[in-house]
């Protein structure tokens, strides 16, 4: 249960400082010096939060205590802020200054997950992102929209059958079905059809570990350390089974690779992450490679397919942008199967959308970075070993920032509405972060989520995308913030 100690009042500096006078630098506070929530003994304030709502928790605290606080989960003091000149200070001071939190990676690697590129750090860190971002380059990207398009085509049947049957759409599940086939015909070449099949396996598989890696990662006690329950076991025969499946297909990878023509030319990111770790002097191993492989079939799987879901939510609110959205398909495009990615970056308005369901719903509301040394965060003097919390959806829905921040506008990021948002738009929005860390899969989600949308714009009418109580759509947050039990029903268009 959440909760605050009625006492808590917020504070606009410490107990007995002199009030700063204009034109002076500001004094270099401590941490215990900044408001926050009342702490209780030993636990801190870890019975405040929820888990699956620790994002609203913690963007309730940043409005009710400022834009700096201080609080601590256990025996972690974490700094909290929220300004996002400062946030993208910090995200840009990787891998130097700060690193994703170690336990995060501990983590991962108890479970027998090998480092990828999101949790690898230093020198490892380095190499593994050369040869991630080689494999995500927009041009490598642009060769594999032909197999995206067939899974894109699969998706169509799917929901047409269900269109004629008069059915609900689960639309989490559903774009999960999406990303996964994507994502692994991309990873090894190797069909993977979910869609058609019904058996999952790899998603099933998938579903498992994403959830343990976020329970995990805030629990307070380490139980499994010690003994292991039936979930804790069916997460280790999980992750056994995509460690061996990763394997098989590099043995089969390397195979194909023994032909010159296709070594000179990876068609798809397994074969091109081999071909980059076997370069002379790239210091990368298979292990490496697994790692990335498992990384991005992590991440590839849910982010995307919540970004989709979100925004499909969002139009259905606003019918106005279907219309508009559904203009620009078809006043664009042909058919399905002879878009090309040029096609769908003439589509600036649905783009706009995009952009404008990730302020208003990141599928990451908030960011964790750990000091690697003692340093000054604002005017907050933190350890080495301090982990910050970024609240990366505050000034996102600030009316100072963007106007009438609540509602979901996409024309503020086209230039026809410049007075709707800042300049700097996307520097106060920032959906895959920012600095040397930016996600490197950012390009290839956006293709993803401008085709399905695109897809699903030409070929239906969406009748209606509806909640469990028929409220607004609940926020739960499980390493990404997901939306619960949203339901569409189509029809096919004329």
């Amino acid at each position: 249960m959440s909760f605050l100690p009625p006492s808590d009042r917020p504070a606009s500096q410490p107990p007995g400082a002199m009030p700063h006078q204009p034109g002076m630098p500001l004094p270099v506070r401590r941490l215990r010096d900044l408001p926050g929530p009342r702490q209780w003994p030993i636990v801190g304030n870890a019975l405040q939060v929820q888990l699956d709502k620790v994002h609203q928790n913690v963007e309730g605290w940043v409005k009710h205590y400022g834009p700096m606080l201080h609080v601590r989960l256990g025996g972690f003091p974490l700094l909290v802020i929220s300004d996002h000149e400062l946030i993208a200070t910090l995200l840009r001071d990787r891998p130097e200054g700060f690193r994703r939190p170690s336990r995060m990676q501990e983590i991962m690697s108890e479970m027998g997950i090998q480092d990828g590129v999101f949790v690898a750090e230093g020198e490892h860190w380095a190499r593994q992102r050369r040869m991630v971002m080689a494999s995500f380059a927009p041009g490598q990207v642009r060769a594999y929209l032909p197999a995206l398009l067939g899974v894109a085509a699969r998706l169509r049947t799917r929901w047409a059958r269900a269109a004629g049957l008069g059915q609900s759409i689960e639309l989490q599940p559903e774009l999960m079905r999406f990303t996964v086939d994507a994502i692994a015909g991309l990873a090894f070449g190797t069909e993977v059809n979910t869609i058609e099949s019904d058996e999952d396996v790899i998603q099933r598989h998938l579903d498992q570990i994403f959830p343990t890696i976020w329970r995990r990662s805030h629990a307070i006690v380490r139980y499994w350390k010690w003994f292991k329950l039936p979930r804790d076991r069916a997460l280790d025969r999980s992750v056994k089974a995509v460690n061996v499946a990763i394997r098989g297909f590099m043995g089969d990878a390397r195979l194909r690779l023994q032909d010159p023509a296709r070594r000179a030319a990876p068609p798809n990111l397994l074969e091109a992450m081999i071909v980059a770790a076997d370069e002379p002097g790239s210091g990368m191993s298979d292990d490496d490679v697994v790692g990335n492989v498992f990384t991005m079939l992590l991440a590839g799987e849910d982010t995307t397919a919540t970004s989709l879901s979100w925004m499909i939510y969002l139009m259905s609110r606003n019918p106005h942008t279907l219309q508009r959205a559904r203009q620009e398909v078809d006043s664009t495009l042909g058919d399905l199967q002879n878009w090309t990615a040029d096609d769908l970056g003439k589509l600036d308005y649905l783009e706009a959308c995009i952009h404008e369901s990730m302020r208003i719903k990141p599928v990451g509301p908030f960011n964790v970075v750990q000091a690697l040394k003692d340093t000054v965060v604002g005017d907050v003097r933190i350890r080495a070993g301090t982990s910050v919390v970024m609240v990366m959806r505050h000034d996102t829905l600030r009316d100072d920032t963007f106007p009438q921040a609540d509602c979901f506008m996409p024309e503020r990021w086209l230039d026809e509405a410049t007075q709707l948002a800042p300049h700097h738009a996307k520097r106060v929005s920032m959906p895959f972060g920012a600095g040397p860390r930016i996600c490197p899969g950012r390009y290839l989600a956006l293709l993803e989520i401008k085709l399905v949308a695109a897809m699903l714009l030409q070929h239906f009418d969406i009748t209606s995308v509806d909640t469990p109580d028929g409220g607004e759509a609940d926020e739960h947050m499980a390493l990404t913030m997901v939306p619960v039990g949203l339901k569409m029903r189509l029809k096919l268009r004329a």
